[in-house]
């Protein structure tokens, strides 16, 4: 039957589940609202294509769980048409049978999973992915804005700095971006102003597909209420435009060390 782990997964997933349906919904929304300035479908259908696998794995892992139970329970129950099992008792005085001694094989095979796990390599990132400075010796940031000159900008002072940078032009390829590599990813720089899906929607997405998500926020101006709300919401910092090397390289910085794992 179903253990704490089975319901703790359960919960979990179904909260993942019902998050995937809010957006599904919220982008049929934009995609009513702004018919033709965006492939919407294609958004629709991940999100959908998604869902229906996390739905499904829910529903198999349920079933299986109740059948294994059933299977269990029929095992232990006895059947009245077989014959009564004798056990063999051995007196206190017969020795026990010798039990052999794990090899070094399986005694190394514990451990060698976790050696293996902690061994394996970080994904590569996908080829359609363009990374600014692969070979960078620092993390690697994800920059959100519209204005070419400013995302230019802003990448060349991140990659002197040995930063690794990769560039989106608007939200909805951030959150693309972020749902293939997000786990690669040490920070996200987000404007404000994009088109279609201002920062705070971003911001709001990035949280739900990872909670602890490092968002800076990078704009010339933003209303102060919608800042506010962000902050409490978990945005990490603020950068003012235009913004020179020093302020952003001390930003980026102090908002990175500062989600670091103690003792990492």
């Amino acid at each position: 039957m179903l253990d704490h782990d089975d319901l703790k997964w359960i919960a979990t997933t179904s909260t993942e589940l019902n998050s995937m349906l809010q957006q599904i919904s919220r982008y049929a929304d934009l995609a009513r609202q702004h018919k033709g300035e965006y492939n919407y479908i294609e958004m629709l259908g991940e999100r959908v294509e998604l869902a229906t696998k996390t739905a499904q794995e829910l529903f198999d892992r349920v079933t299986s769980r109740i059948l294994e139970g059933s299977s269990a329970k029929s095992k232990q129950t006895p059947d009245p048409s077989r014959p009564p099992e004798f056990k063999v008792v051995r007196s206190s005085a017969e020795p026990a049978p010798k039990t052999r001694a794990p090899t070094d094989k399986a005694a190394r095979g514990k451990g060698g999973d976790k050696k293996e796990k902690a061994s394996a390599k970080t994904p590569a990132i996908p080829p359609e992915i363009s990374v600014l400075n692969p070979k960078g010796n620092r993390e690697l940031i994800l920059l959100v804005d519209d204005e070419t000159e400013i995302a230019e900008l802003a990448s060349e002072m991140l990659t002197d700095e040995g930063y690794r940078v990769v560039l989106a032009r608007d939200g909805f390829e951030a959150l693309k971006i972020y749902q293939q590599i997000g786990n690669q990813i040490g920070l996200v720089i987000l404007d404000f102003f994009l088109p279609v899906m201002d920062g705070d929607a971003v911001f709001d997405e990035l949280r739900q597909l990872n909670p602890e998500v490092a968002v800076v926020l990078s704009s010339g101006f933003a209303e102060q209420s919608k800042l506010g709300a962000m902050l409490a919401q978990g945005l990490k910092g603020f950068i003012p435009k235009p913004y020179t090397a020093e302020k952003l390289l001390e930003q980026v910085r102090s908002t990175m060390d500062a989600a670091r794992p103690t003792g990492s």
